[in-house]
C-alpha cells in the first residue's frame, strides 16, 4: 500500500492511501460472503446464493459499500502505524478511486496529538509549605471535638437565642388566607441557621418556651414557588420547647470519653501526631502539583479544539454521574443553577485546557526521560483500581484485558511517574518571611547607604 502524508499546519494532517487492486478484489470477495450470510433469497440456501443473484436482489452500491468498509479501516490502521502518527480524532474520509478491479485511492483528514516543546522541568525552585503544627492548631481540633460531642438539652425558662433549637407550631397566612405550606407542628429549627424565611428567625429570639409570636416575613422576589414570591405573610409562631446545645469539659473523663487514652494530655500528644502526619501529606501533595504546575507553564503546546472537547464531554460526564450518586439529573441542576449546556461548557473550558495540556506535559517528560511502566507498576495501579470500586483484582485484571484499557492505564502510570519525576527533581525553597521587604530579601538591602 502506497502512502502519503501532508501536514496542513501544526495538528492537522491528510493521508493520501492507494490500497492495490489484488487487496480491493480481496475486499468485494469478503463482502459477497459477508452479504450472503445476512440475507435470505429464496431458493437459496443462506450463504449460497450466487454473487449475480446477490446483486440483483441487493444492489451493486450495497456490495461496494460493504466492501469499502472492509477495506478502508484496515488501510487507515496501517497508514497512522506506518506514519507513526497519534490521531486525536476520527479521520474525515474522502473517496478519490474506488471501483472494482482497480486500486482504491482515498484520503483521511485527522487531527493529530500535537507536539510538545518542553521548558525547564528539572531543579525548578518550588515552594514547599510550612509543615509545622502549633498549639492552636491543637486546641482548635479539641475544640470542634467537644463542639460535636455536644448534647441538646432542654434549657428551662432559657429565652431563645443564636444556637438554640426551637421547637415550634406555626401557622402563617398571605391576605388572611392559609397557604400551601404554611403550617407546621412541632418543627425543629435551630435559631440563626437561615433554613426559615429571612427575619423569621429574628423575631424569635427572646422568646421563651410557652410563648406565642406574631412573625411578619416577605417571601424573597425569586422563591422557588412562584405564587408565593414576593408575598407578604404573617404567621403565628407558638415556641413549645427550647434547646440548648450543652458542650463537655475538656478534661480527663472527655478523653477516655472520645479517645482509648486515659488522660487529656495523652489525647493533645495523639491528635498533635496526627495533625503533623496529615499536614506533611497535604505539603508533599502541594509541593508536587506546584512543580508540575511549573513545568506545564513552562512548556509550549498548540492544543487542538477536539482535545478541548472531548475534555469536556469528560467533565460534564462526571458531573453527571456525581448527581445521579445523590438522585438529582443534569437536568435538574441546570434549572437549579439558571444555566444550560452551552455555559455549562464555557465554564469548563479553561479547566479543561489546562487539564488537557498536564497530560499532554507529562507524557512528553516521560518519553523524554525514557520512563517505563513496568509489569509491577501495571499490577501495582490493578490493585489500587481494585480497592478503589471494591472489586476483586482478577475482574479488574479482565475488564482492562477486555475492554482495551491496557493502553490508557499504561499512559495513566507514564503520567504519574512523569510527575513524581518533576517532583523529585524539584528544588524545595522557603516561602518569603512576611513584613520582609524583597530587597532585603534579595540580599540587596540598603541599610547604611552608599
Amino acid at each position: 500500500m502506497k502512502v502519503s502524508a501532508e501536514r496542513i499546519d501544526n495538528n492537522k494532517m491528510i493521508l493520501e492511501m492507494e490500497v492495490p487492486e489484488a487487496e480491493v478484489m480481496k475486499a468485494f470477495d469478503k463482502a459477497y460472503r459477508k452479504l450472503a450470510d445476512r440475507v435470505n433469497i429464496p431458493g437459496f440456501r443462506r450463504g449460497k446464493a450466487p454473487r449475480r443473484v446477490l446483486e440483483m436482489r441487493l444492489g451493486k452500491e450495497m456490495l461496494r459499500e460493504e466492501a469499502f468498509d472492509v477495506l478502508v479501516p484496515d488501510a487507515y490502521a496501517r497508514a497512522i502505524r506506518e506514519q507513526n502518527i497519534e490521531p486525536v480524532s476520527q479521520p474525515e474520509i474522502e473517496v478519490i478511486k474506488f471501483d472494482e478491479g482497480a486500486p482504491l485511492v482515498f484520503k483521511a483528514t485527522i487531527i493529530t496529538k500535537p507536539e510538545v516543546k518542553l521548558g525547564q522541568y528539572k531543579g525548578l525552585a518550588v515552594v514547599r509549605p510550612d509543615q509545622q503544627i502549633s498549639d492552636a492548631d491543637v486546641s482548635d481540633y479539641l475544640e470542634n471535638l467537644r463542639q460535636r460531642r455536644a448534647r441538646l438539652v432542654v434549657a428551662e425558662d432559657a429565652a431563645l437565642q443564636e444556637g438554640d433549637l426551637a421547637l415550634i407550631d406555626f401557622y402563617g397566612t398571605i391576605d388572611g388566607e392559609p397557604f400551601e405550606g404554611g403550617e407546621g407542628k412541632s418543627y425543629p429549627l435551630e435559631i440563626g441557621s437561615g433554613h426559615f424565611l429571612p427575619g423569621f428567625e429574628d423575631q424569635l429570639v427572646g422568646a421563651r418556651a410557652g410563648e406565642e409570636r406574631i412573625v411578619n416575613v416577605t417571601f424573597p422576589a425569586d422563591y422557588h414557588v412562584a405564587e408565593l414570591a414576593g408575598k407578604e405573610a404573617v404567621f403565628t409562631v407558638k415556641v413549645t420547647d427550647v434547646k440548648r446545645r450543652e458542650i463537655p469539659d475538656l478534661d480527663d473523663d472527655f478523653a477516655r470519653d472520645v479517645s482509648e487514652f486515659s488522660s487529656l494530655e495523652e489525647l493533645r500528644a495523639d491528635v498533635r501526631n496526627k495533625l503533623e502526619k496529615n499536614l506533611k501529606l497535604q505539603s508533599e501533595r502541594q509541593f508536587r502539583e506546584s512543580a508540575v504546575k511549573a513545568a506545564v507553564d513552562n512548556a509550549m503546546v498548540d492544543i487542538p479544539d477536539v482535545m478541548v472537547e472531548k475534555r469536556i464531554d469528560t467533565m460534564i460526564d462526571d458531573l453527571d454521574i456525581s448527581l445521579q450518586s445523590r438522585g438529582l439529573t443534569l437536568d435538574q441542576y441546570l434549572t437549579h443553577t439558571k444555566s444550560d449546556r452551552s455555559a455549562l461548557r464555557d465554564q469548563y473550558r479553561e479547566a479543561a485546557i489546562q487539564s488537557v495540556k498536564v497530560d499532554l506535559v507529562l507524557e512528553a517528560v516521560a518519553k523524554a526521560e525514557g520512563l517505563a511502566a513496568e509489569p509491577a507498576d501495571i499490577e501495582a495501579e490493578i490493585l489500587r483500581m481494585a480497592k478503589v470500586y471494591n472489586a476483586t483484582p482478577d475482574v479488574v485484571r479482565k475488564i482492562v484485558n477486555a475492554e482495551g484499557r491496557k493502553a490508557s492505564l499504561i499512559e495513566s502510570i507514564l503520567r504519574k511517574k512523569a510527575a513524581d519525576f518533576i517532583a523529585d527533581n524539584a528544588v524545595a525553597t522557603e516561602a518569603p518571611q512576611e513584613g520582609v521587604r524583597q530587597e532585603e530579601s534579595d540580599g540587596n538591602s540598603s541599610a547604611g547607604g552608599k
